[in-house]
């Protein structure tokens, strides 16, 4: 994809490798999620499809 250079290698050296450490950090999040929506699909079956769609409609004033 692309060469790294002895900038990024001390950096990593010095700092660790953040991105790959950011990427780890968002699969795990990913799959958290993925657990808790499964588990609250599971368990409310009545739950709208959409969190953005309400269940019933607002009342007119």
């Amino acid at each position: 994809m692309f060469q790294q250079t002895p900038v990024y290698d001390r950096l990593v050296a010095e700092r660790g490798d953040i991105p790959v450490q950011v990427r780890g950090e968002a699969d795990r999040i990913h799959r958290d999620l993925a657990e808790v929506l499964r588990q609250t699909s599971t368990s409310q079956p009545s739950a709208p499809q959409s969190v953005f769609e309400p269940k019933t409609l607002p009342r007119a004033l």
